[in-house]
């Protein structure tokens, strides 16, 4: 089985290629400029470095989303372009969970949260089970004090990992003290290495769509479809 995995769902850009259950290869930037700019080239320098040849590839896996809508888009054209391209299925993997497989076998429960303005986080439950994956609860956008507000009766030890901890970390350390910690580095942020060993696990269970039918999932309206919203109802209330 063969799987190339993009993510462009936040500041990061990734690509991963895992040939049965094997990273072989993951080029991840994290640096200012555009995915339009990176991604085919890293998903280029990957292909070429690896010697793979693109219609072998038996799916094409990419962060579906939540995240940044022009990243998501760019990410998802990508995929889309590639799997109608070469005939190849496409494996949808939410963001959120994707964060949270960066990390592994812990007894914590398992925190992703992406910044999404407006003191709102993208972000989702997950712990492991006797070593198994497990989603608590699905990802979800909710102010970062609606979430603090339902981990704390929890009392359970907590990692947080995602661009929303240098948003909101002091916040987090007050509300819950010595039962937060903070993923590392090399973790803490959207890799597609993960992205890929996830969607294995999918493509070995048959989730996966057609490429014409795949499309990101955003989870909220854009920022100008909801200040279209707000026109369109002030115009109502006149």
């Amino acid at each position: 089985m063969r799987l190339l995995a993009l993510d462009s769902s936040g500041l990061v850009a990734s690509v991963a290629l895992v040939v049965d259950d094997t990273l072989i290869a993951e080029y991840t930037t994290n640096f200012k400029k555009t995915h339009s700019q990176t991604l085919l080239p890293m998903l280029d320098e990957i292909v070429k470095m690896t010697d793979t040849k693109l219609e072998e590839l038996d799916a094409i896996a990419v962060s579906s989303g939540p995240g940044s809508f022009t990243g998501l888009r760019i990410g998802s054209a990508t995929a889309k372009g590639l799997g109608l391209a070469l005939n190849k299925p496409i494996i949808g993997v939410p963001t959120v969970d994707a964060l949270a497989y960066n990390l592994y076998a812990t007894d914590a429960i398992i925190c992703p949260i992406m910044d999404a303005r407006r003191s709102q986080v993208y972000t989702g439950l997950y712990e492991f089970v006797d070593n198994q994956f497990v989603v608590m609860e699905e990802q979800k956008v909710v102010t970062i004090a609606e979430l603090l507000e339902e981990l704390q009766p929890m009392n359970r030890k907590v990692i947080f990992l995602g661009d929303g901890v240098e948003v909101h970390k002091e916040q987090i350390k007050e509300t819950l003290g010595v039962l937060c910690s903070f993923a590392p580095a090399h973790v803490a942020k959207q890799r597609a290495g993960a992205v890929a060993m996830l969607a294995s696990e999918y493509y070995k269970q048959g989730k996966m769509e057609s490429a014409s039918d795949h499309a990101p999932e955003y989870l909220r309206l854009s920022q100008a479809e909801r200040e279209l919203a707000e026109r369109q109802k002030s115009e109502q209330v006149k």
